[in-house]
């Protein structure tokens, strides 16, 4: 498995020791190319589905059954790390080896997916899910190319992107193991992270204006300065994050400052807001509160604030039954375990919406991802792979 993950990260490896495989480019296609030949050497029938997603499935003893599923993704952020959504896919692929190698078949047919495209549009597992959008508009690609031809190239079918959708009977369980992508296991000194849903997220712009004016000749109190207004927004998001029951996060990720001049009182200032929890309830008092706070700040500074919704994605929670079976898996190797969030979006997500879903986390080093220094040591990545062989032949016990 570890010659395995270096193989693929020599697949867009760039100076700096950080990967470029983005979704769709000329290394998407070499890294699925490569995938699918270790796929087609460890005895899976391989396919491509019209969203694109690369497809392996090995054999059980009873095809009636609903499939176990496994898999995460291939593509990667500009400056992505060796292990974000391949350690996933190439852990299940060495599940189906070690199966295949010591002459062990499950009951059920068991699926290995890299899933189409993550990193940006994710119309692998939303075609998969039936969620993704039959509009080509929606679909911001990294190449800015249309969809249509981005999944053409590798293999998928625009046209047919509905038929994509699996049947309700189609999948027993899904179950994704990634790397945690934050310090918190880490911390904790445990191996393995038992993912207990993954965050739903509100997000915002939100524009506030000001008047600009001469920063010497200005008095204080004649003033109506948009970045003072716009700062004790940010402080207003920390603050109701930190002290929400729970465990929420919320950021200012963007600022914006115009004129931005040294010797200017800021006229206007546009910032988003950025809400996740698992909880969808949680989620939205964070909505109602920071709407509160923006109309209080916005009387109190004289500052006009408008406040609009970009996006909202709903929380998925893992199943009992799975996370269960990964506690179980677990203990059985003597791995120390604890249970967590995911407050990344994953392919697992968008399949958790139609099927029982879980995820296996393991620790990233300094919490640090996206990046060139993103590690996790080869003893995390194989306690990783073995609980997720673990796991999978549990739920092919229990869901017989």
């Amino acid at each position: 498995m570890m010659h395995s993950l270096a193989e693929m990260a020599a697949i867009g490896l760039q100076p700096d020791g950080s990967v470029c495989r983005r979704g769709f480019s000329t290394e998407d296609v070499a890294g699925r190319s490569l995938l699918a030949r270790w796929m087609n050497e460890a005895g899976l029938q391989v396919r491509i589905d019209t969203a694109g997603n690369l497809i392996g499935r090995l054999q059980g003893l009873d095809p009636d059954r609903p499939a176990l599923m496994t898999g995460s993704h291939l593509d990667t952020v500009p400056t992505g790390g060796r292990f974000d959504g391949v350690l996933g896919v190439l852990a299940g692929l060495e599940v189906c080896r070690s199966l295949q190698d010591n002459s062990i078949r499950l009951q059920h047919d068991l699926e290995l997916i890299a899933f189409a495209d993550e990193e940006s549009t994710m119309v692998g597992c939303k075609g998969m899910a039936g969620t993704a959008s039959c509009d080509p508009k929606a679909y911001a690609t990294s190449n800015r190319e249309p969809i249509e031809d981005n999944l053409a190239r590798i293999g998928g079918h625009w046209p047919s992107l509905v038929s994509a959708r699996r049947a309700d009977d189609a999948c027993a369980a899904f179950l994704e193991l990634h790397v945690e992508q934050g310090g918190v296991l880490e911390q904790r000194g445990d191996a393995i992270g038992v993912v207990e849903g993954v965050v739903g997220q509100r997000r915002f712009s939100i524009q506030v204006d000001g008047q600009p004016n001469h920063a010497g000749t200005t008095p204080m109190k004649l003033r109506q300065d948009a970045l003072v207004a716009a700062s004790r927004i940010v402080l207003a998001v920390e603050t109701m994050a930190r002290q929400h029951p729970g465990d929420p996060v919320a950021t200012v990720g963007r600022l914006e400052v115009w004129p931005n001049a040294a010797n200017v009182v800021p006229g206007s200032v546009a910032l988003t807001v950025d809400l996740r929890d698992v909880n969808s309830v949680v989620l939205d008092q964070l909505v109602a509160e920071l709407m509160q706070q923006v109309e209080r700040i916005g009387a109190e500074t004289g500052c006009p604030i408008q406040l609009e919704p970009q996006f909202e994605v709903e929380p998925t929670a893992a199943a009992d039954g799975v996370m269960a079976a990964i506690v179980s898996a677990a203990e059985d190797l003597g791995l120390s375990h604890s249970h967590l969030p995911s407050r990344a979006s994953h392919d697992a997500q968008e399949i958790g919406r139609r099927w029982p879903m879980g995820m296996i986390f393991v620790p990233s080093r300094g919490g640090l991802s996206h990046s060139s220094k993103e590690f996790t040591s080869d003893e995390h990545c194989w306690a990783g792979a073995a609980v997720l062989l673990g796991t999978l032949q549990r739920l092919d016990r229990e869901l017989s």
